[in-house]
């Protein structure tokens, strides 16, 4: 799979189709040297001609508990077999906080409290089809210590686990990865 990953935090990178030849880190994304980068991001784009390229968001879940966090392996199109946080997409209509109290609830059957921003990163893929994706990371505390995390979609992940922050499970899906490249830290205080 190929990924993007932002080098900026909070910033929404540009689609792949409008990079010129100074784009974000386009030769590590695309392999080889400077000669002819162009034509190769145009196999690259064209192999996935049939699909055109759509923005998806959502919300990414950090629930803590101690030094710990909620994470599980997907079984979804986009980062199959990666570990990733409880979330979503963003229905219309729906605020952050909205989305992350309802995909956490769907997911793992946990009630939260405490909604808070962390961060909004983003990473362009080109399969299996091209997508933006803009991950909006909230942190979340339990509504009830004593509750125990379900795997309410068996279909969409093997199930929840607490993983020590320093040391997480990988494959991490890409959007949580470039969070952590970009500095994330769940246990620091908010600053806005």
């Amino acid at each position: 799979m190929a990924f993007m990953i932002s080098t900026k935090p909070f910033s929404i990178a540009k689609p792949l189709s409008s990079f010129d030849n100074h784009g974000p880190n386009r030769t590590e994304i695309l392999g080889g040297g400077a000669t002819n980068k162009r034509s190769r991001f145009r196999r690259l784009h064209m192999s996935s001609a049939a699909a055109q390229p759509t923005i998806e968001v959502g919300v990414q879940v950090i629930l803590l508990k101690g030094n710990k966090v909620l994470m599980g392996r997907r079984h979804t199109v986009v980062g199959d077999g990666h570990f990733a946080l409880p979330g979503g997409h963003l229905e219309f209509g729906e605020s952050f906080e909205e989305c992350a109290y309802r995909e956490v609830k769907e997911e793992t059957g946990l009630k939260i409290k405490g909604v808070e921003k962390l961060t909004i990163v983003s990473n362009a893929i080109l399969e299996p089809k091209p997508m933006q994706l803009v991950a909006v990371i909230m942190r979340a505390a339990l509504a009830d210590p004593n509750q125990e995390a379900i795997n309410m979609e068996p279909e969409k992940c093997d199930g929840w686990n607490w993983y020590h922050w320093d040391h997480l499970p990988s494959p991490l899906l890409p959007t949580l990865q470039t969070a952590i490249v970009e500095g994330l830290n769940p246990f620091s205080p908010i600053t806005h």
